[in-house]
C-alpha cells in the first residue's frame, strides 16, 4: 500500500507515494493463452492483492469484474503471476469471440446511448443482433473491418457558458470497441495505484470522497487540485499506442486502437481525421 506521506508541516504539501511499476525478472517462463506464465514470485501493486498464486477460485474472486466470456481461469493466473517479455499475444481471437461480441453488446444497449453517423439504433441493431454481431466477427478476423466516422457533438460543460465536444461512435463500433475494453482492460488495470479512482471499474467519485473523508479524519488537511487543459484533445496518438504496445503485441489489437484513434470526426459535412486526441464519449477512448 503506497504511503501517505508526512502530514503537511508548515512549509506546505506532502505529496503521496505513487506505487511503481514492477517487470518480469530476467529467464520467466511459462505458458498462457496468449503469453505465458513467469515462474518467479513477485510483489505486485497495489491495485492487486500481494499474494502469490493460489487457487483458481481464489483468484477468480479478485478479478470478479472481469468477463468471464474472455478471461478463462489460465488467463487469470498469468494475469496475475505475470507474462514472458511483460507482453501479451494473440488477443484478436478473444476480441472477436461471439460470446464476448455479445456481452459487449448488452453493455452498450445498457447505456441507451444514441444513433451514429449511419443513424442505426441500438433497437434497430438488435433487429438482426446475430446476423450483425457474425458479419462483426469475420470482419474483425479477417482484418476487413474498419471503424466508421464519429458524429460530434457539443454539450454544456457543468457550472458554466463553455461547452464540450462529445464523440458518438456508430453501434457497431461501440460493440467492438467495449469487446477491445474487455480484453485490455484487466492487463492495464492490474498495474494502477490502488487510490486512483477515476474511469475504472467498480471505482468512483464516491470512493475518492470516501477516501478524502478518511484521510480528513487522520488529520491530513492539505489538498492539491490539478487539471490538464484540453487533456483529451492533446493526447499524442503515436506515444499512446506506444504505452499500449508495452503490454499488448498483437499487432492486429493495435490496428485497430489506431484505426479508433484516427477515425473520422464529422463536425461539418465534410469532416476531418484528428492527428492528436481521444473522442470523449467512445468507449475506448473516452
Amino acid at each position: 500500500m503506497p504511503e501517505e506521506g508526512r502530514r503537511a508541516g508548515r512549509a506546505g504539501v506532502t505529496a503521496p507515494v505513487v506505487a511503481k511499476k514492477w517487470r518480469n525478472g530476467h529467464g520467466a517462463k511459462g505458458a498462457q493463452e496468449g503469453g505465458d506464465v513467469t515462474e518467479q514470485t513477485q510483489q505486485l501493486p497495489d491495485a492487486v492483492p500481494q499474494k502469490a498464486a493460489s487457487p483458481a477460485g481464489e483468484i477468480r474472486a479478485r478479478w470478479a469484474w472481469v468477463e468471464a466470456e474472455v478471461w478463462t481461469e489460465r488467463m487469470l493466473t498469468a494475469l496475475e503471476q505475470g507474462v514472458l517479455g511483460g507482453k501479451w499475444f494473440s488477443l484478436m481471437d478473444k476480441v472477436y469471440a461471439l460470446r464476448n461480441l455479445r456481452r459487449a453488446f448488452e453493455r452498450v444497449k445498457a447505456n441507451q446511448g444514441a444513433a451514429g453517423v449511419d443513424h442505426v439504433t441500438v433497437e434497430e441493431f438488435e433487429r438482426h443482433l446475430e446476423t450483425n454481431l457474425e458479419k462483426l466477427a469475420r470482419s474483425l478476423a479477417d482484418g476487413s473491418y474498419r471503424p466508421q466516422a464519429i458524429r460530434r457533438v457539443w454539450i454544456p460543460k457543468p457550472g458554466g457558458k463553455e461547452k464540450r465536444p462529445l464523440g458518438i461512435p456508430t453501434v457497431r463500433d461501440r460493440v467492438v470497441q467495449t469487446a477491445l475494453r474487455a480484453v485490455l482492460e484487466p492487463i492495464f488495470e492490474r498495474d494502477f495505484a490502488a487510490h486512483s479512482y477515476g474511469f475504472r471499474p467498480n471505482r468512483g467519485g464516491k470512493d475518492a470522497l470516501r477516501r478524502v473523508n478518511a484521510l480528513l479524519t487522520a488529520g491530513y488537511h492539505w489538498v492539491v487540485d490539478a487539471d490538464l487543459k484540453s487533456y483529451f484533445d492533446t493526447i499524442p496518438h503515436a506515444a499512446l499506442l506506444d504505452r499500449v504496445g508495452e503490454k499488448v503485441a498483437d499487432s492486429k489489437v493495435l490496428g485497430r486502437l489506431e484505426a479508433f484513434l484516427t477515425a473520422k470526426v464529422m463536425e461539418t459535412a465534410e469532416g476531418w481525421a484528428p492527428e492528436e486526441g481521444t473522442p470523449q464519449g467512445a468507449v475506448m477512448t473516452a
